[in-house]
């Protein structure tokens, strides 16, 4: 399989054609702006000391910040990183927000880290990247194997550093910290509220759907929750270890809570305990649950889940991405042939940017929203955004995924071009 960056940039190189775009403007978004690559020395609660490698990627900026978050996984690479900024990139301008692109990530397994290793994993992280970081610069918010508490110590740190309160470098903070009310859940509800109006469009309901969810981190765990309570019936849930299966339908906070609970009783910042061991369900692989016969398949895991090898098994004619980059190039392309409908990611899962949007702009104001006024706000634009790539798919007799590239792409383009020609005049 090719690099997941070039299988990224194949998106934009399929709607490119779609478009009247000058050339310049595929050349610069080819590329990412920076790509900075640290390593960060942390010293072990045994007193040993152990390097960690991290990045961070400044993708595009012309319409603002840099906006993206960091993840700590073992498998964080700067080609990983850098088609998750691309991909932010895409996603802020599809989302019609003022931000461009970045992402950042540590090569680490964060569930072999100690609380306080972790924090020092953390604080050196900022302070190896905060020279290209800012409330005006680049801001930002957790991913995958982060969260509120780990930002809150990226926040500190930053703050320590710069010698003044600057609590808009970082969003997805605690809320006693200045985060948003509804950030937590706002992956999960923003592609709720994208679903609710593509099924609305094509007169259909949520209540009574059959939806199988593979991932059940943050966004994975709170989709299913709000599904199960708007009606769906939640038929199958996965973590990495495996998938559980019930015909009857799951209980997504029921199972959370038993996680929870683990977690307190061992004082743990990440579970160990698999969804696999509720006893009282099927267990199934990872890639049976995205075999399933069901309503909609949800995918709230990792890139690269469907591929050219599994594309043709799977049954479910409507596809979530709450993920990013679940779906090969390659695997589009089958299920495009089979009829299956994917809401891609960059629309899908842009309830968090746009949550974390918020959250910058109530540190800036220094006022804050309850969560009923954030999660309106947060319908009323997905919502809105999805409605215009729904008309943009009809009218030009394209995939959903490139209808959102063609919005995001005319949006960033004609920022570019805006912009003006001096930074041609001085490169002369």
């Amino acid at each position: 399989m090719r690099n997941l960056f070039d299988d990224a940039k194949s998106r934009l190189d399929k709607v490119l054609p779609l478009l009247s775009l000058p050339e310049d403007i595929a050349i610069r978004l080819a590329q990412p702006k920076l790509n900075l690559t640290v390593n960060i020395p942390v010293r072990m609660d045994d007193g040993s000391l152990k390097v960690f490698t991290g990045y961070r990627v400044q993708y595009d900026d012309t319409r603002g910040p840099y906006k993206g978050g960091i993840r700590f996984h073992p498998d964080v690479c700067i080609d990983e990183v850098t088609s998750l900024a691309f991909w932010m990139t895409v996603k802020c301008a599809v989302a019609g927000l003022p931000f461009g692109g970045a992402k950042g990530g540590v090569a680490v397994d964060a569930k072999m880290l100690s609380k306080l290793e972790l924090e020092r994993l953390s604080r050196g992280y900022i302070r190896a990247i905060a020279d290209i970081i800012g409330p005006k610069r680049d801001i930002p918010a957790p991913d995958m194997y982060t969260n509120a508490t780990i930002m809150g110590w990226m926040a500190d740190e930053y703050n320590l550093i710069m010698r003044e309160q600057l609590p808009g470098v970082i969003t997805g903070k605690p809320v006693y910290l200045g985060g948003s009310k509804g950030r937590e859940a706002a992956t999960g509800q923003g592609a709720l509220y994208v679903l609710e109006c593509w099924l609305k469009r094509n007169t259909k309901k949520l209540q009574g759907m059959r939806i199988a969810v593979q991932g059940f981190g943050n966004a994975g765990y709170h989709f299913a929750r709000l599904a199960q309570e708007a009606g769906c019936k939640v038929m199958a849930l996965s973590d990495s270890k495996g998938a559980i299966y019930s015909k009857d339908g799951l209980d997504p906070k029921k199972i959370m809570f038993h996680r929870k609970k683990h977690n307190e009783l061992k004082a743990m910042l990440y579970c160990d305990v698999s969804i696999c061991e509720e006893a009282e369900n099927e267990v199934m692989t990872n890639e049976e649950l995205l075999a399933l016969d069901v309503d909609v398949l949800v995918l709230a895991a990792m890139e690269n889940q469907i591929t050219k090898d599994n594309a043709v098994k799977i049954q479910a004619k409507l596809i979530l991405e709450i993920a990013n980059g679940p779906i090969t190039s390659q695997a589009d392309e089958i299920l495009q042939k089979n009829n299956a409908v994917v809401i891609p990611d960059v629309l899908a899962n842009a309830g968090g940017v746009t949550v974390s949007y918020f959250e910058w702009v109530q540190n800036r104001a220094g006022y804050y929203w309850e969560e009923e006024e954030v999660n309106e706000k947060l319908k009323y634009l997905l919502q809105k955004q999805a409605g215009i790539i729904f008309n943009t798919a009809e009218e030009k007799k394209v995939t959903l995924r490139s209808a959102a590239y063609i919005e995001g792409l005319e949006r960033i383009s004609g920022a570019i071009q805006n912009r003006g020609t001096k930074e041609y005049f001085q490169n002369l």
